[in-house]
């Protein structure tokens, strides 16, 4: 299933944009909870909040939105 072709980055709180630039840097959720201070769990979470907003039901398709979406 793709994600939403109707859903915009301005859409994202400002935490999870931080979050979605750094997966877009190849980061995985320990090394972007290392860039950004926050705990795993904080970035998991974030994580799990741009999968339902964005209806992508993956990582690696969050990624081909968030980079097809520039």
């Amino acid at each position: 299933m793709p994600c939403s072709t109707a859903f915009e980055h301005s859409e994202l709180s400002a935490a999870e944009r931080r979050v979605l630039e750094q997966l877009e840097r190849g980061y995985s959720n320990k090394a972007i909870a290392a860039a950004l201070i926050l705990s795993r769990r904080t970035v998991e979470s974030h994580m799990s909040s741009l999968l339902a907003k964005t209806g992508c039901q993956s990582r690696t398709q969050l990624l081909l939105w968030a980079l097809g979406e520039r």
